[in-house]
């Protein structure tokens, strides 16, 4: 085996985020010749700017709007697969929001579980970019889904993520699966083991990172720039 160069940081960007070393033994999904691992699960320009995920899962709680769409690509560097609804947001409006983050730019789109076949088959229909779809516990009628035009699953079960990850898996070999990996590093190997790709994960806040910063800053130690 080659030895590796040393990385390289710089003095300003030592507080960069990291995403745990164990995501590194995932397969990976290729997707339009990028291989990708690690998703960071934000929609927080500074995290996402400050972070060394090979993608962004950008998702968040509320109708998707094309305006946070399109910041969220404008400002990362890596590729970002944007949420286009499927449960408050349907139908025709969930088509729309695809097409949209397709001409802004985004490598994908992913659905909530609640988002109809019909949705699923509409947008795997007009768009060009893959169609990643929630699964959220195992009473999804996968082979519906595949049919459909699902590209990509999104397995987030929570504790019990690793066992639908290997439900699918033992089912489907070849299928690309994203999953949740948990806080910890051997709950993130033990998703990757049960058949996951790629891990989706979640960044501490903004908030709790500035704690540590503050900390710092009142003892008169130097903190990250």
């Amino acid at each position: 085996m080659k030895k590796r160069p040393k990385a390289i940081d710089g003095t300003l960007r030592k507080s960069f985020l990291r995403v745990p070393e164990v995501i590194r033994e995932c397969s990976g999904i290729n997707i339009f010749g990028k291989r990708i691992k690690s998703l960071v699960f934000s929609t927080d320009l500074a995290i996402i700017k400050n972070v060394n995920a090979d993608a962004v899962m950008a998702v968040y709680p509320f109708t998707p709007q094309p305006i946070i769409t399109q910041s969220i690509i404008m400002a990362s560097d890596i590729p970002v697969i944007a949420g286009v609804g499927g449960g408050l947001t349907k139908g025709m409006r969930s088509v729309l929001l695809g097409t949209n983050a397709e001409l802004q730019g985004a490598i994908g789109v992913v659905v909530n579980a609640p988002t109809s076949n019909g949705v699923v088959r509409a947008l795997s229909d007009t768009l060009d970019i893959p169609v990643v779809v929630t699964i959220v516990n195992d009473q999804t009628n996968i082979e519906e889904r595949i049919e459909a035009g699902a590209t990509i699953f999104n397995v987030s079960a929570s504790a019990d993520t690793p066992r639908i990850v290997a439900k699918i898996r033992k089912d489907y070999p070849d299928f690309p699966i994203i999953a949740t990996g948990g806080p910890t590093e051997e709950s993130i190997r033990k998703t990757i083991e049960a058949g996951a790709n790629a891990i989706t994960w979640t960044p501490p806040s903004v908030s709790e990172l500035f704690k540590d910063v503050m900390t710092k800053y009142r003892n008169n130690v130097e903190a990250p720039h």
